[in-house]
Formats: C-alpha cells, structure tokens, sequence
C-alpha cells in the first residue's frame, strides 16, 4: 500500500462539477479522486485541511514574458528561475515562455535558456516557449520592434522544435504557408496575432491548422460589419481558442461577456501577457528592448501603445468571474483544461484525474492562492 498525500474538505473542481466531500490522493501523479469516506484504502501520511476552499487543477499560462523583475528575452537562466518560483504564488504550475520580436541571435539565446529551464524543478513548469514574432506583421507590431521582423522562415526555429510549443505568426505574411505546415509537422501549435490579416485570409490559415488567436481583439484590426477580419473568423469557427487578457484595459468588461456568449467555456484561453514589470512597483521598465512605463496598472511604450500587462493569472479569473458572471468552476476551465488541450498536454495536465500530473491549486472564492503543488510537491502556501 503506497504512502501517499491527501487534500480534504475541499470543493473539487473536476470535469463533471464540483465535488464536496472528495479527498484528492496524490504523490508526484494524481492517483484518485475518491469519497473521503474511501480514503483508507490509501497509506495517506499527510492530509492537507482545505478548509472548505476550491481543489482545482493547476493554472497554466501559455503567454507570459516576465515577471518580478526579469525577462525571458534577457536569456537568464537564474531569471527564469525566480520567476518560477513566484509565479506558484499566484497559482500557476506550467507556463510558456514567451519571446519577442528582437535579432535573432537574441531569440536563439532565450531559447537555449529556456530548454535548459524545462529541464529543471524551481517551482512552475516551463513547459516550453511561446514564439511571438518575429513572423509578424509590421502594421500592427504593438509592443514588437518591427524592424526585427522577419518572412516565415522555419530554418529560423527548426533546431528548437523541441522548445517551441507555439508560435504567434500573422498569417499574410511571405511564406507563411510553407511555415504552418512544417510546424504542423512538428506538432506545433499556431496562433494567429500581430497581423492585419482578411477574414478571408485569417479563415484560410484555420484551415491550414492555424488553432487559436493571440491577445483577441488587440493587435489587429477591429471587428468591422464589411470585413471581419481576424476576429470575425475565429468567432464563426468553433474550434478555435481566443487568448483573452482580462485585466479590463486591453478588451472592455462588455467585449469579455460577448467573446464568452459567442466561443463558450470550451475555447477562450486566459492569459497575462505579462512583461518584467508584474509584481514591481510602478516605474520605468524594458520589454522587447523599448523602454515602457508602468502605472494604474498600465504597462505601455512611450508612445503610448499597450506593452503587455502586470496582470497575473489569479487576478485575470477575478476579473473574468466578476466579468461575466461564469462559474467557478467553469472559468477554471480557461486556465487549465484548455490551454493544456491547445498544446496537446491534456493527458498530463489540466484536470484532476488519475494519472496525472499532480499539479493542484487551492484557492478561496476569491481567488486567494492557499497552497500550490507542483508534481505533487508544495511550492506555495500562504
């Protein structure tokens, strides 16, 4: 009989509700989610009192640059590192780190650092790297260079097929064809953003494989009755996932409620897009090697434009509840089921089942972080 772990009086969040009177068994995998009163058929050497709070599946962030000071760009792999061990703080596991639009050389060196990154255990998982740029479109750069931006050339990225678990790409651009479908190939997942893409255009890269939309609504054209664009052809597919950054600066409250109604629980994907400055104090920063200021909870570039956010993952589902009036345990599925199905992790990540990876997180009613597990070890608590 294996000696094993188990969070009580908790409220479960699992795929079928929310479960009261459950214990979750666990080591470095999930090995059940039972009726408390069966528990004993497990060896359990510690129990974990949830206090009547929320058990859910770990947070996943599949677009954050940085946070508490450092940036992926800056290729530290000690940076990396403190901010895995910080992010468990606000209930997140797994993450990608996510590149900008810079030289080259600059873009390898973040990514062997991030390879190296996903080999070791500080706190949450770098489950790979989010590509963004610089296969963009210079009309719509946002907080990108674009005088670094570059046609879709997969010899830029193929030695770090291992790495790259998403790319961020504007489908119009040269050779952008070719480029999806050797990423298809190496099981890549690509999302549209930074683009002036057509509906007819942004429908055709879909097709090709093309599965979700980075940061909706911004960083492309609006939504316009005449010409759809980006937007109006991710909301008349029903298979493809739409990042949404719910702070309440990049996309009103109103458009979060209408971008629910329209995709469902089952494809929008919150993210922070956060940059070095999450968890500073308000002042001068860098991202993408521009300078940016930071305050009222803004992060923009001199000119003015939105340059990430400070946002972080347990505020982004206060705000997004607060928001649209979703359930609990149907906005959880926004930070963990479904970024771990865009990346083809959902048979290890994303849900409370057996066999899983025992990345948990504990949370009040309002979303105050209690404890976070990763691979079943704990990481945080408050």
């Amino acid at each position: 009989m294996e000696k094993r772990k188990a969070i009580i009086n908790g409220r479960v969040i699992t795929r079928e509700g929310v479960l009261s009177g459950y214990a979750v068994i666990f080591h470095e995998r999930i090995l059940a989610v039972i009726p408390e009163t069966n528990m004993n058929q497990f060896e359990i050497t510690e129990k974990i009192d949830a206090e009547g709070c929320f058990v859910s599946p770990g947070f996943i962030d599949v677009h954050t640059h940085g946070a508490f000071g450092h940036d992926i760009m800056d290729g530290d792999l000690r940076g990396i590192g403190s901010i895995c061990e910080k992010l468990v703080s606000f209930g997140v596991t797994g993450f990608l780190a996510t590149t900008m639009t810079m030289e080259v050389d600059r873009i390898w060196k973040a990514l062997d650092c991030i390879k190296k990154a996903m080999q070791d255990n500080y706190g949450a998982k770098v489950l790979g790297c989010h590509l963004e740029g610089p296969f963009i479109s210079r009309k719509y750069p946002g907080a990108h260079n674009a005088a670094q931006v570059k046609a879709a050339e997969y010899s830029l990225i193929k030695d770090y097929s291992d790495v790259v678990k998403l790319v961020t790409m504007a489908p119009e651009i040269k050779d952008s064809e070719e480029f999806i479908r050797h990423c298809m190939d190496d099981s890549i997942a690509i999302s549209i953003g930074h683009s002036s893409a057509t509906y007819k255009e942004a429908a055709n890269a879909f097709r090709l494989g093309i599965s979700s939309v980075t940061h909706a609504f911004n960083a492309m054209q609006p939504l316009h009755h005449r010409e759809p664009g980006i937007i109006g052809a991710a909301l008349d597919n029903k298979d493809v996932y739409c990042e949404l950054i719910a702070d309440n600066i990049h996309v009103h409250p109103a458009i979060q409620r209408m971008l629910l109604k329209s995709k469902g629980i089952n494809r929008i994907i919150l993210v922070t897009d956060s940059m070095r400055a999450a968890g500073m104090p308000v002042g001068c920063y860098e991202l993408g090697g521009q300078i940016v200021h930071v305050r009222n909870n803004n992060a923009r570039l001199e000119n003015g434009t939105l340059a990430g956010s400070v946002l972080t993952m347990d505020n982004a589902l206060r705000n997004f509840v607060d928001n649209t009036g979703i359930r609990i345990n149907d906005a959880i599925r926004l930070v963990t089921e479904n970024p771990a199905n865009l990346l083809c992790l959902g048979k290890r990540l994303g849900s409370l089942r057996e066999g899983l990876d025992a990345d948990i997180t504990v949370f009040n009613e309002h979303f105050d972080i209690l404890y976070t597990f990763v691979n079943g070890r704990l990481c945080y608590r408050e």
